[in-house]
């Protein structure tokens, strides 16, 4: 992992409106870091924000508040057709449903080189056909594929075909946004495996969303934790597993089940209930050892270095 930054997040708020007088405060006030030719995983169960947040990330959604930039120059904002080209090329997604993700009516070929299309990357017919089929034996198809459409396609083989269109521009950050929870068991470590080998080969830098913290501890160099909004706990992966702070974060991994029967059978799940640890503090984000961070109170943060010193 390189130390340049590539991407900051700064107190980013994304809200909905809920009716005339609810708000959802899908993300609400979250902040970190990416480095360039590093995987950050983003972590949570359903609703928590994490999908919201890339999605805002990459201004599919316009935030409501905190600030997103890139190579340090700011993300949101009024920005000319022009600005906007460069930052789509430079940023893409994998997002979670291959199947809905991608134009039935559109034959392979034309799907991948949409973008190649828009950012006139290719100067003939022949150079376009020659980078879609170099695309596909990439992401492990075969250059005959071009020519179907994407319902001739198993969920993993259709999945190749979103992270190929990604590739298509020659992008440096991609947001992969659950791409193999719509995949079966079998086929999603191959996803996963193929995303590693295109970021030593292309040297890109991911955010990885799921809520399948083994596949992230897999994956990601740095993992953070949301919770409805927030981001309660970030650290290295291999930290995050071993020293895990916020009852959330022991929560979730307490769920991981592994293929031992004994273990299974003695396995404790840790139960997290808000309501045990409501306080008048209003948590904060605090850094209780170098690199690992956790959203709590005063008092919480004095327990959980006292907890990591006597380990």
């Amino acid at each position: 992992m390189e130390n340049e930054k590539l991407l900051e997040v700064k107190n980013l708020q994304k809200f909905f409106k809920a009716g005339r007088k609810n708000t959802i405060k899908a993300v609400n006030g979250i902040s970190f870091d990416i480095y360039k030719g590093e995987t950050f995983g983003l972590v949570g169960e359903s609703g928590c924000g994490k999908s919201t947040t890339g999605r805002t990330i990459i201004r599919l959604y316009e935030a409501t508040g905190g600030e997103v930039k890139y190579k340090n120059e700011s993300v949101h904002g009024k920005k000319s057709k022009e600005d906007m080209l460069k930052f789509n090329r430079k940023m893409q997604m994998i997002f979670q449903d291959p199947s809905s993700s991608l134009n039935p009516r559109m034959t392979v070929m034309d799907i991948i080189a949409e973008g190649i299309d828009i950012h006139n990357l290719a100067k003939n017919e022949t150079e376009r056909k020659n980078r879609v089929e170099s695309l596909l034996e990439t992401v492990g198809l075969n250059k005959e594929h071009a020519t179907r459409f994407p319902h001739e396609f198993s969920g993993g083989q259709r999945q190749r075909i979103g992270i190929a269109r990604a590739l298509a521009v020659e992008p440096e950050f991609i947001i992969a946004d659950e791409p193999i929870s719509a995949l079966d068991v079998s086929i999603q470590a191959q996803v996963v495996n193929l995303l590693k080998k295109l970021q030593r080969e292309h040297n890109l830098t991911f955010l990885f969303i799921a809520h399948d913290l083994s596949m992230v501890k897999y994956i990601s160099d740095r993992t953070g934790v949301m919770y409805y909004g927030n981001m309660v706990e970030l650290a290295d992966s291999d930290e995050l597993y071993r020293n895990p702070l916020h009852p959330y974060t022991r929560s979730l991994l307490s769920a991981i089940p592994l293929p031992d029967p004994e273990y299974e059978r003695g396995r404790k799940r840790f139960a997290y209930d808000p309501a045990d640890y409501e306080t008048d503090e209003e948590p904060e984000f605090r850094e209780v050892k170098p690199d690992h961070w956790v959203r709590c109170t005063e008092k919480e943060f004095k327990q959980y270095q006292e907890q990591l010193n006597n380990k």
